[in-house]
């Protein structure tokens, strides 16, 4: 489920939001060790208690929908979901291998990225990739010279297809631009 897991890391700290609520409202927690967390536990009286909130402390709503969002991807196994899909998409970006102007395809998950080579950041190539997206009805996110897919765990192959289709085209009409 987490990068830290991909690279057998074990962070002291890890933090999680957004997904927690499936994105529909704000929540957040951090995460720690024992040895972190029994640093900080004590008697009130002790003064080395780590406590700190804000207004979102324990907000009952947004916990209803954490609780709700985890019953889900329990019981509709969505990361054995996530596995199939990762690897069609894994699929779809050996296509981008074939073009000339791409350095590099890489994914871990259900994150991938195509990095251009070629091109000068004043010539702002993700962003025409972007434009060219939007024009197709499709969402990329470039960052610099870095076409990034971060698709949404709902996504269907046929909505695979057409974001990796789009995103194919726009950057091999990159080549048709420069011949």
């Amino acid at each position: 489920m987490f990068a830290c897991e991909h690279a057998n890391i074990s962070p002291d700290f890890m933090t999680l939001s957004k997904g927690l609520t499936g994105g529909y409202l704000p929540l957040s927690v951090v995460m720690t060790t024992d040895e972190v967390y029994s640093a900080f536990y004590c008697d009130y009286n002790d003064y080395k208690a780590f406590l700190h909130s804000h207004s979102y402390t324990g907000n009952p709503l947004a916990c209803s929908a954490a609780l709700a969002t985890l019953d889900i991807f329990e019981n509709q196994d969505i990361l054995c979901q996530n596995l199939k899909k990762s690897a069609y998409m894994a699929e779809k970006l050996q296509h981008f291998k074939t073009l000339e102007n791409v350095k590099e395809v890489r994914q871990q998950g259900m994150v991938a990225a195509v990095e251009l080579q070629g091109y000068e950041a004043k010539e702002r190539i993700g962003l025409k990739i972007y434009q060219y997206g939007l024009q197709e009805g499709v969402l990329l996110r470039p960052l610099g010279n870095v076409i990034y897919f971060m698709p949404p765990y709902i996504i269907t192959e046929a909505e695979i297809d057409r974001m990796m289709d789009v995103a194919y085209e726009g950057v091999s009409s990159l080549l048709n631009i420069e011949n």
